[in-house]
């Protein structure tokens, strides 16, 4: 079973269902994504299933992809948005959530997603004045996945203290629109991880880092020395599909046709089944 880690949908800018001001630029692209065109997507490229992720352009709302994991709960689960402006707020919802009630009782949302490669979450999470959220997540039993180029001895400071948080690392911690060896500059931060076994990494939206055409060369030794360091229970494989320079089938088979020292069971670990495990999936 393929699972894709992160793909986004969304909805009009509009009245009824307005975005954020000046967050328009930040969209993949102008039209709308809905379930319906991912899936057709998902199919051509023999994607089986997908966690959908909120893109930031919308705000911090989750309506559309619980939608969507609410239709075809076999093929869609979600980790959301959570809006940390207002920690008393946030506090109380995940106070609501249960370590056993799953994806399931949550109405697909599997965990959490957060941003942190913007101020201010990029400054609050390198200062550690998100000291009061990181309880509440491991109490939630939520996993959570994040985005902290520029913050991942932080990260690992939060990893460490909190040992019952499930972390995942978006995207390799690359930053956005960086392509070559320039893109994994803070590479050894990020296998610095790999010695705290609550901590994983999401392989997502790896052809955007990439400076030469499919199959992406110049991220083998890359991809290599992060799959040896975090394994094939903790290195999840996923496009970001609205995001790629390439076609969706080619963001599959860079996977599982292009690395060599991806086979057998170590790929269908990487390419899925770890990823069911780690956020409680059923398969």
């Amino acid at each position: 079973m393929i699972v894709d880690a992160q793909l986004h949908l969304w909805g009009a800018d509009s009245a009824g269902r307005p975005w954020p001001p000046g967050t328009s630029a930040l969209a993949h692209r102008a039209e709308p994504y809905g379930a319906e065109e991912l899936l057709v997507a998902m199919d051509d490229a023999g994607v089986e299933r997908a966690v959908l992720v909120p893109p930031s352009w919308e705000g911090d709302r989750n309506d559309l992809a619980l939608g969507a994991a609410r239709r075809y709960p076999d093929r869609f689960s979600v980790m959301g948005r959570l809006s940390l402006a207002d920690p008393p707020a946030a506090l109380a919802w995940l106070a609501e959530q249960s370590a056993d009630r799953g994806p399931a009782g949550r109405s697909g949302l599997l965990g959490l997603r957060f941003t942190f490669h913007r101020p201010p979450l990029s400054d609050q999470l390198k200062a550690g004045r998100l000291d009061w959220l990181w309880p509440a997540l491991a109490r939630a039993g939520l996993p959570v996945a994040l985005y902290p180029p520029g913050g991942l001895r932080a990260l690992g400071a939060v990893a460490e203290r909190h040992p019952d948080l499930r972390l995942a690392v978006d995207h390799l911690a690359l930053p956005v629109n960086v392509t070559g060896p320039a893109a994994f500059a803070e590479l050894d931060d990020l296998l610095a991880l790999a010695d705290l076994p609550n901590v994983a990494v999401k392989a997502t939206c790896l052809p955007a880092a990439s400076a030469r055409p499919y199959p992406f060369a110049d991220l083998t030794a890359a991809v290599h020395r992060v799959f040896d360091a975090f394994g094939p229970d903790r290195m999840f494989w996923g496009s970001d599909l609205t995001r790629l320079p390439c076609t969706y089938r080619e963001c599959v088979e860079h996977f599982t046709h292009s690395l060599p020292f991806l086979t057998g069971r170590d790929r269908e670990r990487v390419m899925g089944g770890a990823l069911l495990d780690w956020a409680g999936w059923p398969a």
